[in-house]
This record gives C-alpha cells, sequence and structure tokens, in this order.
C-alpha cells in the first residue's frame, strides 16, 4: 500500500488545510517511508505468539472507589469566577 498525492490532497482537504505543491510532495513521501517501515512487521513470525492487551500481567491497577464527604459548598464558591443561586455561574456556550 502506498500514498498517492491525490491521497495527502483528500486528507488536506478533510483536515482543512491549505498545503503548497512542495509540501503536499513532502507528505507523500513521508507517509510513503512510515508506511514502508510499518510494513517491516509483516516479515515477523508471529505464530507462536500468545495475543494480549498489554505487555505486563497486570489485572486492576485502579483504587478502590470510597465514598467520603465533599467539600461544603461555600468553600467551593470561594474559587468561582461567579456564583448565583448556589451554582457556579459560566458564560453561554449555546446560542438560544
Amino acid at each position: 500500500m502506498s500514498i498517492t498525492l491525490k491521497d495527502v490532497e483528500h486528507v488536506a482537504n478533510l483536515a482543512r488545510l491549505e498545503l503548497s505543491d512542495a509540501e503536499k510532495a513532502q507528505f507523500t513521501d513521508q507517509l510513503n517511508a512510515i508506511l514502508k517501515y510499518a510494513e517491516k512487521l509483516n516479515e515477523l513470525n508471529t505464530d507462536e505468539i500468545e495475543p494480549t492487551s498489554h505487555v505486563l500481567p497486570i489485572t486492576n491497577v485502579m483504587r478502590d472507589d470510597v465514598r467520603k464527604e465533599s467539600l461544603p459548598i461555600e468553600k467551593v464558591l470561594l474559587n468561582a469566577p461567579d456564583e448565583e443561586d448556589g451554582q457556579i455561574k459560566v458564560p453561554a456556550v449555546l446560542e438560544s
């Protein structure tokens, strides 16, 4: 598999990038070099290798979820930029 100039132009269009002809050629060469290097993995004999999701035998590294008291609302609101009716007030992000 190889990347063509047309592929680079298509991806650049999807990403809304304006690339010069030199950049398109450069990215085509670089992406093809990456794919060529990745194809070396196909040369490995993995018949005797068991599939794994992690290289180490880790089962669960998360701490126990322990319920504890929350901060009092007055203390939380001390750090809020603005407050209204006991809630943190932020600028609107959606237009109505």
